[in-house]
């Protein structure tokens, strides 16, 4: 009897990616993004005068999330597909806590606009001098753009935080559950994301699928 060389399955490509352990990258990956969200709205608290410090942590954040998902699966389109709930997630984060201070804390007057300083040097940047009740407020009312909302002589009501911290805001600007919710539909965001991109990198690598820049599937 002639004996059969009797040949060795070969191995799948990638057969011997681990399920448990991608499954706690992936809760690595989710808690890091809930991380990021919640460090930089503290940011955003502990400084609430100046938003370019947390625009700048919450923008590199984002970055850091975006990079995670790229690595956990495998590809890039759904990296690409979280710079959506990361602009929630942005500006909700950076927003929040300026806005909350100013609701719950901040001093209410109705005051009238009597002059604006691109009436003078024709810039885009608006600084409304406003008259309250007690005479000329010591701040401005700030506006960056060509078409403001308010003009000389408007009435409206600020508010202003005694502590000086938060620059005054219109009242109709502050909505801090909006902000708020806007945090939460991003983190939301992120975590259907990362499930998603959890599992479709397990099953990317143990196919043994590599990803291409111009890879979208």
């Amino acid at each position: 009897m002639t004996e059969v060389d009797m040949k060795k399955p070969a191995a799948l490509p990638g057969a011997n990616v681990d399920r448990g352990g991608y499954f706690l990258f992936t809760l690595v990956v989710l808690v890091l993004g809930w991380i990021i969200a919640a460090a930089n709205t503290g940011i955003s608290y502990l400084t609430p005068g100046t938003e370019v410090i947390s625009i700048v942590t919450g923008l590199i954040g984002c970055l850091v999330f975006a990079g995670l998902l790229r690595f956990l699966h495998h590809a890039w389109w759904l990296a690409a597909l979280s710079v959506l709930p990361s602009l929630f997630v942005l500006v909700g984060s950076v927003q929040y806590a300026r806005e909350a201070a100013l609701d719950n804390r901040g001093v209410r007057e109705t005051v009238r606009i009597t002059a604006d300083s691109a009436d003078a040097d024709g810039s885009s940047s608006h600084r409304f001098t406003l008259v309250g009740p007690s005479g000329e407020l010591k701040e401005t009312l700030d506006y960056s753009g060509d078409h403001p909302q308010w003009k000389v002589g408007d009435r409206l009501v600020v508010i202003s935080d005694p502590d000086g911290a938060v620059p005054l805001e219109a009242a109709s600007d502050v909505d801090p559950s909006g902000q708020l919710g806007s945090l939460i539909a991003g983190v939301a965001g992120w975590t259907g994301i990362t499930l998603l991109a959890g599992r479709r990198g397990f099953v990317r690598r143990r196919a043994g699928r590599h990803p291409l820049f111009e890879d979208l599937d």
